[in-house]
């Protein structure tokens, strides 16, 4: 009688073993699709930030080579711009994003200065456009450098 008791309960545990196994597949498979959305959320939104900074530092960039220039402060301000996005994938008048310099600003002290706006529509840039993943439309930095 013993045996048939422990054979019993040996041919449980095995069947219960066999049941539990494909648990962690399915699990994994309701699991992965959030996790993969994440990672590549984190990985886009890193990627946008770069390219914020990237623009950003452009924008200041071009306003300082501009606002030092003898003359032609546009061309320099330019200059500075398609200096600071030398190594990217921005430039200016393609991918969607749009510069203008500007030389007449005006300031409080009446100093002389440049003013560089840079505008990304980044629907048309983005190389990710992950479902679920919200973006901004476009990306916009002014910046102004006066020389005293």
């Amino acid at each position: 009688m013993y045996d048939v008791v422990v054979a019993a309960k040996r041919r449980i545990g095995r069947r219960k073993e066999r049941n539990e196994s494909g648990a962690s597949a399915v699990e994994f498979a309701l699991v992965f699709p959030i996790l993969a959305l994440m990672l590549f959320g984190i990985i886009s939104y890193g990627y946008m930030f770069t390219i914020r900074q990237t623009m950003t530092q452009a924008a200041a960039e071009g306003a300082r080579a501009g606002a030092v220039a003898a003359s032609d402060p546009q061309a320099k301000a330019a200059d500075g711009v398609a200096a600071a996005l030398a190594g990217t994938s921005l430039r200016c008048g393609t991918n969607g994003l749009v510069c203008d310099y500007d030389d007449a600003c005006t300031t409080s002290t009446g100093a002389e200065c440049v003013k560089v706006t840079l505008r990304l529509d980044y629907n048309v840039f983005d190389p990710f456009e992950i479902p679920l993943v919200p973006m901004p439309d476009s990306l916009e930095f002014t910046s102004q450098a006066e020389v005293n």
